[in-house]
């Protein structure tokens, strides 16, 4: 509970009437001075009962491309036996307040709010709690409370169409390269993990399935399937926050379009991340959240690959994604089948064998698609 800028100026005026009815010895002003303050203390009465209220707030999709309209649906109910008058409320929505005025609700009504999410800014956006907001008639006293919880948005980067990383190894001895979709059913096991819907019902594994109470079934992983891995340099020295953002828009392209395909996929950054190597669209989700909390290092001293994974190279197809005027430096060892460099002005655009220069992420992809040297082909 706090003063308004009204509620202030009341209680200066209350404190100036009183001193001046004192020092001149004016019955009026200590009377005026005494009425100011009877209103204030009426008007902090009046604000103390607060609306009780429940609210119960989705918001649609929950995963999103940047730029792309997302919508919050916020229902505030009147849980109590007697009517509330309306209230002004803010949803807060990451740093930002969005206004809701709601209308009085008789007991057990509900009111329905709809209204659109922020989205040009790619990361993971909080939104709530509730704050509501009553002033008492006079507007002298504001009360404020929060009510229900948060819900997380996740704002991808944008994707482009991108071709997925040419297969350089067969899968079988017998099948050539790769197909779309790759077969599966390779007898080296992986991993146990929780059955979710969509997995072979013959790979489920009764005795973990006994020994757990859930379903759980073997994960298959074909040695000779396709690996794709892309380092990202995420070093601030490097580039401009604008074009840092289109080479995440780049990264997100092709680790998509790979996965998607059934490649082994594998994001690293200079700041250490390093995610598991995998395949499918749920690992394809796992690399869009770490694109979407990807930011630039501060620290312009760490190298663009991560001393731990320097020595030796991953297999498979190798991109690097940085900036126009960058020394490979330790990353030079892994020969990278395709370099792409960021942020070059048009006339001096240049590409050659495992090069790739532009000014923008569409203008990359534009390049990687129309390029018969991708990264991976033989």
């Amino acid at each position: 509970m706090r003063l308004t800028r009204r509620g202030v100026a009341v209680l200066a005026g209350a404190v100036g009437c009183y001193a001046i009815g004192e020092l001149a010895g004016y019955a009026f002003f200590r009377l005026l001075g005494g009425v100011a303050v009877g209103a204030l203390l009426a008007a902090m009465g009046t604000a103390k009962f607060r609306p009780r209220v429940e609210v119960d707030r989705t918001v649609y999709p929950d995963r999103i491309e940047r730029g792309r309209p997302a919508l919050a649906t916020l229902v505030v109910r009147n849980t109590t036996a007697r009517r509330h008058g309306g209230f002004a409320a803010g949803d807060r929505v990451g740093p930002e307040i969005h206004r809701i005025q709601v209308r009085p609700l008789s007991p057990g009504a509900e009111a329905t709010y709809h209204y659109e999410l922020p989205t040009g800014v790619r990361g993971k956006l909080q939104v709530g709690p509730l704050a509501l907001t009553r002033l008492d008639p006079f507007g002298l006293v504001r009360t404020e409370q929060t009510v229900g919880g948060t819900t997380v948005l996740w704002v991808y980067p944008r994707r482009h169409q991108a071709r997925p990383a040419q297969a350089a190894h067969p899968q079988h001895h017998y099948a050539g390269p790769i197909t779309d979709p790759p077969l599966r059913g390779s007898t080296d096991l992986r991993s146990v993990r929780e059955y979710v819907p969509g997995d072979e019902v013959r790979h489920l594994y009764w005795k973990a399935t006994a020994r757990t109470g859930q379903l759980m079934v073997r994960e298959y992983a074909d040695p000779a399937r396709m690996r794709f891995t892309v380092v990202l340099d995420t070093r601030a020295d490097v580039m401009s926050p604008s074009v840092f953002e289109e080479a995440v828009e780049v990264a997100t392209s092709l680790l998509y379009a790979s996965a998607a395909t059934g490649q082994q996929c594998r994001l690293i950054t200079p700041a250490g991340t390093n995610t598991p190597v995998d395949s499918g669209l749920r690992v394809a989700r796992i690399l869009l959240d770490e694109l979407c909390l990807v930011s630039q290092d501060a620290s312009g001293e760490a190298s663009l690959v991560p001393p731990a994974l320097a020595t030796s190279r991953p297999g498979g197809a190798v991109v690097v994604i940085t900036g126009p005027h960058v020394d490979l430096g330790s990353a030079r060892r892994w020969r990278p089948d395709t370099v792409i460099r960021l942020g070059v002005p048009p006339p001096a655009a240049h590409s050659g064998t495992g090069l790739i220069s532009a000014v923008d992420a569409a203008d990359v992809m534009a390049r990687w698609n129309g390029s018969r040297s991708r990264a991976g082909s033989p």
